[in-house]
């Protein structure tokens, strides 16, 4: 896995808050699920989280200890201090498989910046395809702006909700 766009800290500064980013480890499995479950409810189909199981199952921390130790997945971590911001996480170069922000740092275009690093990161591993995104009904508009377009009808399936979507 290449290392060098990503391995020292970076900072961005401009916006209200610093940013650093780096890649993430094993040992951010507990914080990356703890930003995840900010969000949980707004995947499910049903408010109470009923017949999410398996969704809630695979955003859990052995979940994502799996998913950071197995070499297709990268994920890219933004860093306030020691608070994680946000993260975003590619499968196979091409699917855009998490990207959140949290609430207290969301409007500063972070979103943007973990995007346009997972993109690079794509590109200097010699991905030239598309890119697909399974994205949460509340984060269409996101990915509407990051140049995705719905390739599909909204699926429920495991108690959530979500639209596929792809980057050309």
């Amino acid at each position: 896995m290449d290392r060098h766009a990503h391995a020292s800290e970076q900072a961005i500064s401009g916006m209200s808050s610093e940013f650093h980013f780096r890649d993430g480890f094993a040992a951010d499995a507990l914080i990356i699920s703890q930003l995840i479950a900010l969000f949980a409810r707004d995947f499910c189909v049903n408010p109470d989280g009923s017949g999410a199981d398996l969704f809630l199952q695979s955003v859990s921390e052995s979940a994502e200890l799996s998913y950071l130790s197995d070499s297709r997945y990268h994920y890219i971590l933004a860093l306030h201090g020691e608070t994680l911001a946000g993260f975003i996480a590619m499968r196979d170069l091409s699917h855009l498989f998490h990207l959140f922000v949290h609430p207290s740092y969301q409007g500063q275009k972070l979103a943007s910046k973990l995007w346009q690093r997972a993109r690079q990161h794509a590109a200097v591993q010699g991905h030239t395809g598309s890119f697909t995104v399974n994205s949460s009904l509340n984060a269409i508009p996101v990915y509407e702006r990051f140049g995705f377009l719905a390739k599909g009808e909204i699926v429920e399936m495991h108690g959530i909700a979500f639209l596929p979507m792809q980057k050309p």
